[in-house]
């Protein structure tokens, strides 16, 4: 890091977030003269959002930027925790597999993951893609800051992303000596530790090792196995080389090694919702059927609050997840310019188990599908930089490929939990044998590669006056393969679900209505041509004003969990791919410092269109077990956002930020039916286009009814999207001398809310996560090379969902998964 960066890393380490916008013409020089100008009066952060070094208030984008101590200070030590630090940031997890990281409520569609689209929010480490997003549920590891970006993009980094990026930048290795270790303990058995130790090897040659770990006990209870889950279990491990022949030339070499094997990914009751299925059908009334038939087991659940954090679950649990690589990064300082090649392969190993029905009955006795992944990129980057005119220029490519061996079974309740009820002993409903065992075997491979060409230009005009235009030009292709291979208890193999196989055959029309034998192999390619224009004018030295439009496509999709069936129980060929979106962003921005540089003000307003958005559907079909992807014809998020912080003197410093996201669906007639909506007959109703035959959003359950196919969900807002977010924190200090050390008794206040937001695809009264407040207090020393702290997170103990999920087989369970309560311990961070 200059000294300039690091001098400012000392003057900003209790603020939290800072909204940061940059003129693309401050080289790395200037950014550097400007920090020493304004660290005496103010607060400045060095930044490289646009793969240079510069002063963050000159950049034209809407970006939060915290830093590594702010990380530590807060406990957000991963991106799943940071929204809590950025409120148009949000992430939902079920499990590390099942993550949504979305921007301004854009990114990935809400529900399972597939592995056939593209993240619209690229994760970046040290100038690496990280194309799996389990990366976001793994501990920040000796990491300097964290640059959440806000808007497109493509035309300035390797990957396309439509939504934004979150560019994570390490400690790079040294030619002085230097160390730090931190180790946490807490309530909940919570135990975290994290070194790093850097130097020099030779006068050329220097190395930095840093590893972190973290355990902590469950947050449920598992009355069936006495056992605490949802526990954290992570191991991270990253080594760095740094060869410096000269002061024109580095040569970085990386290597990162991540684990985490907790007990996880559990879910406990939340509420029972009507549904179209007739009363015998839905969940209390089959619950009670299967208690009446076996006494000796207890299928009742252990409590109906959600915050008792009790749960029955029967099937193992496991999320085990690795994650890892090895990178090499080039920057050779060629004339007015530096060129910079950065080479990457990184991999990821998922072993899940999990319990898909959510309860303590033998439903799915097993859902597991691991997965094993490995990715290749290569990007070359030239940036110049004069007077007048800088540009950057890069070209990317990027090979991946992602194997699938799923395996899903029905359990011994499976039978009277999904079948209709019959007091005729011969009926398939009397008979556990016909759906116990059913297994589905899943083989999936995806084969995706993608290229592109990208640059970025920037004039001054005048003095005062920037024109920034960008294009990328991205060419993507995918190759899929989908089989599933279903058989019996008995272990005979299913060849076919037509009709012309079923009729008659009530056992078979029974196992078919879970799973169905299919096989896909789909294969698209596209090229798209995507350009940005930014016009930055600064008013007055400490304010700056900006507009920016950007055309961006996010890449076409391919299936790779299932398709929808047709009449005659075939999957529909032609759902095999989903159309690229199209997107047209628009955003405008003001910059602000005053009181002498002591505050900051930002502002932005923006509006994002999409066509062709990319979200998760399931055509209204029991066998359709997973979802599939489609495309609803247009969606819209358009918001403010205003970032606010100060810092008087020494003694205080405190920010604000907060966002308005107005985020829907313009246009979507063929939605998923919410769960009232969802489980009646289909009788009667012929479908001859995807808007022909819709429900009506908000009207109430009619058991026995006739259920929808699809929904026309236009005008509702998209899931996971609270309209109201806000982060706030403050800290203050007083000198002191303690343990024969001159430094600060500090206190610190931190907290964040979020407004109330949907988790289901489709907008359901079961669904809906009430908003919730959380605070988070801290109060030490900290002296020269030392910190001590004690904390405590949640600190009123507030009772709130992270998660909804509607259990399958359209009962009307909702299960969930509750936030943190409150936890409590003590830091102690050492360094040299």
């Amino acid at each position: 890091m200059p000294a300039a960066a690091a001098e400012a890393s000392a003057n900003t380490s209790e603020n939290g977030t800072a909204t940061v916008a940059v003129s693309a013409a401050a080289t790395a020089a200037t950014a550097a003269a400007q920090a020493d100008d304004e660290v005496s009066r103010g607060d400045v952060i060095i930044v490289t959002a646009r793969r240079r070094q510069e002063t963050a208030q000159e950049v034209p984008v809407a970006i939060s930027v915290i830093r590594g101590d702010s990380i530590e200070a807060t406990g957000n030590f991963n991106v799943v925790k940071l929204q809590q630090l950025a409120p148009t940031l949000q992430v939902y997890t079920t499990n590390p597999r099942n993550t949504s990281v979305n921007i301004r409520g854009l990114g990935v569609p809400y529900g399972l993951t597939s592995d056939g689209f593209e993240q619209g929010v690229g994760i970046y480490v040290d100038d690496v893609y990280n194309s799996r997003v389990a990366a976001a549920t793994f501990d920040f590891l000796d990491v300097d800051q964290v640059e959440v970006l806000r808007g497109p993009q493509g035309t300035l980094y390797g990957k396309n992303t439509t939504a934004g990026a979150i560019n994570i930048t390490t400690n790079q290795p040294t030619f002085d000596f230097e160390g730090r270790a931190e180790v946490t303990v807490g309530n909940l058995n919570f135990r975290q530790a994290k070194a790093a130790v850097s130097g020099p090897l030779t006068d050329k040659i220097a190395a930095r090792i840093a590893i972190a770990t973290t355990s902590r006990r469950g947050t449920l209870f598992n009355v069936r196995t006495d056992r605490w889950i949802n526990e954290q279990d992570n191991l991270g491990l990253r080594g760095q080389l740094l060869f410096q022949p000269n002061d024109d030339l580095s040569i970085t070499l990386s290597g990162d090694y991540s684990k985490q094997d907790p007990e996880c990914c559990g879910t406990a009751f939340v509420r029972v919702g009507r549904t179209q299925r007739a009363l015998t059908r839905q969940y209390d009334a089959i619950i009670a059927r299967l208690q009446a038939a076996n006494p000796n087991y207890n299928y009742i659940v252990p409590s109906r609050n959600v915050y008792d954090r009790l749960t029955d679950i029967d099937a193992p649990l496991q999320a085990g997840n690795i994650i890892g690589g090895a990178s090499l990064r080039v920057k050779w300082d060629v004339g007015p310019g530096t060129f910079t090649s950065i080479t990457a392969w990184r991999f990821w190993d998922w072993k899940p188990q999990n319990d898909r029905d959510f309860t303590g009955a033998s439903v799915v006795s097993a859902s597991n599908n691991p997965s094993q992944q490995d990715q290749y990129s290569q990007e070359f980057r030239y940036n110049y930089e004069g007077d007048k005119l800088d540009f950057v220029v890069g070209l990317f490519g990027f090979k991946q490929r992602i194997d699938t061996q799923g395996l899903e079974r029905q359990g011994i309740d499976a039978t009277r939990y999904s079948l209709a009820p019959s007091n005729d002993p011969n009926n398939v409903y009397n008979r556990p044998e016909v759906l116990n065992g059913l297994t589905a075997n899943n083989t999936q491979f995806l084969k995706s590669d993608s290229a592109a060409l990208y640059g970025q230009l920037s004039y001054k005009l005048t003095p005062e006056l920037t024109i920034q235009p960008g294009i990328r030009i991205n060419y993507d292709k995918k190759e899929g393969f989908y089989q599933r291979v279903v058989t019996t208890g008995a272990g005979q193999v299913i060849a076919s679900c037509a009709p012309s196989a079923t009729a008659g055959n009530a056992v078979l029309t029974a196992q078919c209505g879970v799973y169905q034998p299919q096989l896909t192999q789909p294969s698209v390619s596209d090229w798209n041509f995507s350009y940005d224009l930014n016009i930055n004018y600064k008013i007055a030295p400490d304010i700056l004003a900006y507009a920016t439009y950007a055309k961006s496509f996010k890449t076409v999709g391919i299936n790779q969990n299932g398709l929808p069936l047709d009449t005659n129980n075939q999957p529909v060929l032609s759902a095999s791919t989903v159309e690229p979106e199209s997107v047209n962003h628009y955003e405008f921005g003001l910059k602000t410092q005053f009181l002498n540089r002591l505050a900051t003000f930002n502002l932005s307003i923006y509006r994002t269109d999409i066509k062709n958005f990319q979200v998760t559907v399931n055509g209204g079909q029991f066998g359709t077990v997973r979802g599939y992807l489609a495309n609803a014809d247009k969606v819209r998020s358009q918001g403010i956002e205003a970032d606010f912080k100060i810092r008087p003197s020494d003694r205080f410093t405190a920010y604000l930020n907060g966002a308005y996201t107005d985020a829907e669906y313009v246009k979507f007639c063929n939605a998923p039916p919410p769960p009232e909506l969802s489980g009646g007959s289909s009788t009667g109703i012929v479908v001859t286009g995807p808007c022909t035959y819709t429900g009506t959003i908000g009207a109430p359950a009619t058991p026995g009814a006739v259920s929808p196919p699809f929904v026309d969900v236009s005008g509702f807002n998209l899931p996971g999207v609270s309209k109201y977010a806000f982060s706030y924190g403050a800290e203050t200090n007083i000198p002191v001398t303690l343990l024969s050390k001159d430094g600060q008794v500090y206190f610190g206040v931190d907290g964040n809310y979020r407004s109330h937001w949907n988790s289901n695809a489709s907008p359901s009264i079961y669904t809906d996560v009430k908003g919730y407040a959380l605070t988070n207090f801290r109060v030490g020393f900290r002296a020269d090379g030392l910190d001590i702290f004690g904390w405590v997170r949640n600190a009123f103990d507030v009772n709130y969902i992270e998660t909804l999920q509607v259990a399958p087989g359209n009962v009307g369970l909702i299960a969930g998964q509750p936030g943190d309560p409150r936890t409590w311990g003590g830091t102690i961070k050492v360094s040299f």
